[in-house]
């Protein structure tokens, strides 16, 4: 299986102390043999390199997923104790304050994402020796590019609202204190903007699995679309990546979550993760190669002395809730996959002879099942590096986004919404018997509840229950006018001099 070999190629910033006395202004560092600048974005091969630099941040923003489900009625921060993964714990019981690490860092990871991706926007046409380097592919090159930009922005705005926008360069130590926050609105036109950019180049299949094709970039906006209501704009968006035939469901539901799974027929965006180069830095924990949120979500203290018993310990974070578990109805093949119940699987292979340590907090009895630690996937320090890539966005999303959309367009066709919603059930329950043939509102929820089972644990029903309007009378805890976003972190405040949320 291939996959993009993400490495975290550092971006060089020379930071150049000016003075009046001329040895200073005329000295070159290349003759103390040191690297600038000027040495990058000479050869075609240094902007490949460059952009894959700039899908780095990508996986360091796996706690957002954690985040969104535990924020949700989809589950709880779990742990140790009320004070183990404390950041957590305060987004599940919505006593979160602008003093939030992991907060704090989804922030920090989102622009670096954005600085990457500038980097190589500012220097697109010339580099920094003013040179113009041209070559095959390069316009689709840049269509990951917009992409990537488009996604870091996206995740910024749903999870802070008005935010800083700029897009012409990086930002520097300079701009501390002069930063201002952007409206929603403006963001939002500039994500269409690459997003669309994105589209007119990129190819729609990648030979590398992993890279950003043009479906992967639709799929992105008609999601973007449906955030901002432009349910019009969203239909033929959608409905492109339907009508290609280029994906498809896949029979068995469990099966995509699988490490044999990953990048099948059904995929259209997953970030990419490795086992490859073991990291061991536990100060940067989110910033390894492999997957550090699939450790959170296993089963304590999980062993068998039976050699082909599958799962690998965790930590018992990310539960998922018994309000979950209840939204299920009979016959959802989904349900068990899931939701992964210990002391059911247990009892049906007696053979293992299991034993597990129930979660000491906030135990609900499940566990994340798509994204379960499992022998072998990992190396070096197992803790942070599982070989899970997340999926993002599946066709089964495009199918229910696309329901959506046509449910809730300006001239409604719920006839098709109910035609992509009941691919999706009929893949749950294996049968017909199961089809929605409500039509209005009662038809939007159906879809909206869809999303809810199809995409449990996979990081969007917080936002989903936000932007849907319902999140207030879903969520113990939630104040309507406050709790839509999160507080901009207070190092921000404090030194870049940014307005606060309301409420935070």
């Amino acid at each position: 299986m291939n996959k993009i070999y993400i490495k975290t190629l550092g971006l060089v910033m020379l930071i150049t102390t000016f003075s009046a006395c001329k040895k200073f202004v005329d000295y070159n560092p290349h003759e103390d043999f040191q690297v600038t600048e000027q040495d990058y974005l000479k050869t075609e091969g240094d902007y490949r390199s460059m952009v894959v630099s700039a899908y780095s941040p990508l996986q360091w923003l796996n706690q957002e997923y954690v985040v969104a489900d535990i924020a949700s009625d989809n589950s709880v921060a779990g742990g140790e104790s009320a004070s183990d993964v404390l950041p957590l714990q305060q987004i599940d019981d919505y006593t979160n304050t602008s003093v939030n690490s992991t907060m704090a860092d989804l922030w920090q990871v989102a622009y670096e994402g954005v600085n990457r991706t500038n980097y190589l926007t500012e220097y697109k046409t010339k580099n920094l020796a003013g040179q113009t380097v041209n070559f095959a592919g390069k316009d689709a090159v840049y269509g990951e590019v917009y992409f990537l930009r488009a996604y870091y922005y996206f995740q910024l705005v749903r999870m802070f609202g008005d935010v800083p926008l700029f897009i012409d360069k990086r930002l520097t130590l300079t701009d501390a204190g002069s930063l201002k926050r952007s409206p929603k609105a403006d963001v939002y036109k500039q994500i269409e903007a690459d997003l669309n950019a994105a589209i007119a180049v990129l190819p729609a299949v990648q030979t590398e699995k992993g890279k950003i094709t043009k479906y992967a970039a639709q799929a992105l906006l008609g999601k973007v679309y449906l955030y901002e209501n432009k349910f019009d704009a969203a239909v033929p968006v959608l409905e492109g990546i339907i009508t290609s035939g280029a994906f498809s469901l896949v029979n068995d539901f469990g099966s995509m979550f699988l490490l044999a799974g990953e990048n099948g027929p059904e995929s259209i965006f997953e970030i990419q993760y490795t086992n490859g180069s073991p990291y061991y830095n536990w100060g940067g924990a989110t910033r390894g190669q492999g997957n550090y949120a699939v450790q959170q979500n296993g089963v304590r203290g999980i062993s068998s002395a039976n050699p082909n018993m599958p799962y690998a310990a965790g930590w018992s974070t990310n539960l998922p809730s018994q309000n979950l578990a209840a939204a299920y109805t009979a016959g959802d093949t989904r349900k068990s996959v899931t939701l992964f119940d210990p002391a059911a699987y247990a009892a049906a292979n007696p053979s293992f002879n299991l034993t597990y340590q129930v979660a000491p907090y906030k135990n609900t009895g499940y566990y994340n099942g798509k994204y379960l630690p499992r022998k072998g996937e990992t190396s070096g320090q197992v803790e942070l590096n599982y070989d899970n890539n997340f999926r993002i966005i599946r066709y089964a999303e495009v199918l229910l986004m696309a329901a959506e959309a046509n449910n809730r367009a300006t001239a409604p066709n719920d006839a098709k919404a109910q035609g992509y919603l009941n691919q999706v059930r009929a893949r749950a329950f294996g049968d017909a018997n199961h089809n929605v043939t409500v039509t209005g509102t009662a038809l939007k929820q159906a879809i909206w509840d869809e999303r809810r089972l199809e995409l449990a644990m996979e990081g969007d029903r917080f936002f989903d229950l936000v932007r849907t309007g319902q999140a207030a009378t879903k969520l113990t805890g939630f104040k309507a006018g406050k709790n839509e976003v999160f507080a901009i972190p207070q190092n921000e405040v404090d030194i870049a001099r940014l307005a606060q949320n309301p409420g935070y």
